[in-house]
């Protein structure tokens, strides 16, 4: 199949075609997804081959790039994450599926960044039958057994690369019980959750979710991911439709997000019937004298006192209270002026990062123009800013500010 067509993107992967800055591989990697995704529409086979060709060349032509920044790895995870169903959605012969898995396997014995480590999380997958992947897991786990069992006699630690791939061979394999046995040999020293998420898949997977979620939070410890176990918990709970439970237990631990607002969305979107200002009112105390941070979400809900509340109680961003002041000043005008309001009282009292007089000035025109929407007598309005200047430690750097404009 690879002779047959010409992949765009395979002379830009030749090894080592890649120097130490990170931004020309990171793009080429889009562009080649951009392909393999566009192809997979019209021939999902193709697109498969493809994918396979582009994960045999991927780590060699990026060895030299600088990973320190974690855009590359990333980058190349999300490839992982975008390939791996192609692959295993194609409808080929066994024959052509060995032979792809066979591929993958030596990239990743080949690759020793490793940038091709997430891959074999994904083996089972791959393996797209039963049949197939116990025949991997028949291959692997000699290997895997003999290491554990010599650490657990030595107390030396080992490391074989495929072990994701051998527990998720296993577990594809529906082998549960050796699944389970296998794992038990890793326990010599602690319990990884890495290892024993196939335990708990695997007692999932025969109706003994009760008994799953405590081999999971079993795995609990200082170095181990527990919004990662947190989260499998509560997909359990939930697929047996006990959200109350799942919420109560797991919603705030299982769910994070690059921002406040973010997350918020994300567990409204688990549990749409409940509340969101229970939710909103769950997820502030959880951080306790972080409750400024919430402003946005509030907002954002819909919950304009609420979120004045939490401006009020702890630091806040004055620049993201005076875009709220600018944004509702017509809509809702006295939001805007107590979000204008709190954002000048914040850079008084020494909120935000690199404040300087633009801030000041933007607050107050935004605050003043809500005013104006609002009604509200202009002379007031000063007089309440005076009032705050006056009562800030740092009121003064404001007051220079707004020197002519409060005179």
């Amino acid at each position: 199949m690879a002779t047959a067509y010409k992949f765009q993107f395979s002379p830009r992967f030749r090894r080592n075609a890649f120097g130490w800055k990170s931004d020309t591989p990171v793009q080429r990697i889009k562009e080649a997804l951009t392909e393999i995704k566009a192809l997979a529409r019209k021939e999902p086979v193709l697109a498969a081959e493809g994918a396979v060709l582009f994960l045999e060349k991927l780590a060699p032509a990026i060895e030299q790039v600088d990973s320190s920044s974690g855009r590359i790895g990333s980058a190349v995870n999300r490839a992982i994450e975008t390939l791996v169903p192609i692959i295993a959605k194609a409808d080929v012969s066994r024959a052509v599926r060995e032979q792809w898995l066979d591929r993958l396997w030596e990239a990743v014995q080949e690759d020793d960044m490793p940038y091709l480590e997430y891959l074999v999380e994904f083996w089972g997958e791959l393996c797209a039958s039963p049949d197939i992947a116990s025949s991997w897991a028949d291959h692997l786990s000699p290997a895997l057994t003999a290491m554990w069992d010599h650490s657990a006699r030595t107390g030396e630690f080992g490391y074989f690369k495929g072990t994701p791939a051998c527990l998720g061979a296993l577990f594809a394999a529906g082998r549960h019980d050796e699944l389970l046995a296998l794992i038990e040999k890793s326990e010599y020293q602690y319990k990884s959750w890495h290892n024993r998420v196939w335990g708990a898949k695997a007692l999932a997977a025969t109706g003994k979710g009760a008994e799953a979620i405590r081999y999971a939070e079993a795995a609990k410890g200082l170095n181990e991911p527990l919004t990662a176990i947190a989260a499998f918990c509560e997909g359990i709970l939930l697929e047996s439709g006990l959200a109350d439970e799942a919420y109560a237990r797991y919603a705030i631990d299982a769910t994070y997000a690059t921002t406040n607002l973010a997350t918020f969305k994300a567990i409204v979107k688990k549990y749409p019937g409940k509340p969101k200002e229970t939710i909103l009112r769950d997820l502030v105390a959880s951080q306790p004298g972080q409750e400024g941070k919430w402003f946005a979400a509030a907002k954002d809900a819909g919950f304009f006192e609420l979120a004045i509340e939490l401006a009020n109680r702890s630091p806040s961003d004055p620049r993201t209270l005076t875009r709220a002041a600018r944004d509702f000043a017509a809509e809702r005008p006295q939001f805007a002026m107590a979000a204008g309001m709190t954002a000048l009282r914040g850079i008084a009292n020494g909120w935000g990062y690199d404040i300087t007089s633009i801030d000041v000035l933007d607050a107050y025109a935004a605050m003043m123009a809500a005013a104006g929407a609002a009604g509200v007598d202009e002379t007031l309005v000063k007089a309440d800013v005076q009032a705050l200047i006056a009562a800030s430690r740092g009121g003064e750097f404001v007051g220079q500010v707004l020197k002519r404009q409060l005179a």
